[in-house]
């Protein structure tokens, strides 16, 4: 069950600064602008990234979702005497 590709208006603000900060930090390296290759680049690995950790923290979900399910007890034995009415049908 894949994660659909996140998008940058589906980021929290502090991933969206991290971004930012990503992407400032990539053009001060450059010491230029970046062109649309370059930002593209940054942002499609940070993306990346992200779905990695929000798949990760989904699959840790989902496995303690497993273990406490219910489950019922193998040692008690079915009585037919407590799941009926007493009075019967009307």
């Amino acid at each position: 069950m894949a994660l659909t590709r996140l998008t940058q208006k589906e980021m929290t603000e502090s991933e969206q600064r991290e971004l930012k900060t990503l992407l400032d930090r990539a053009r001060i390296a450059h010491g230029r602008p970046l062109s649309n290759a370059e930002a593209n680049h940054v942002k499609k690995e940070y993306i990346d990234k992200l779905m990695a950790q929000r798949e990760a923290a989904a699959k840790k979900a989902r496995q303690l979702k497993k273990q406490q399910a219910y489950k019922p007890d193998e040692n008690a034995t079915f009585s037919w005497s407590a799941n009926t009415s007493t009075r019967g049908k009307r």
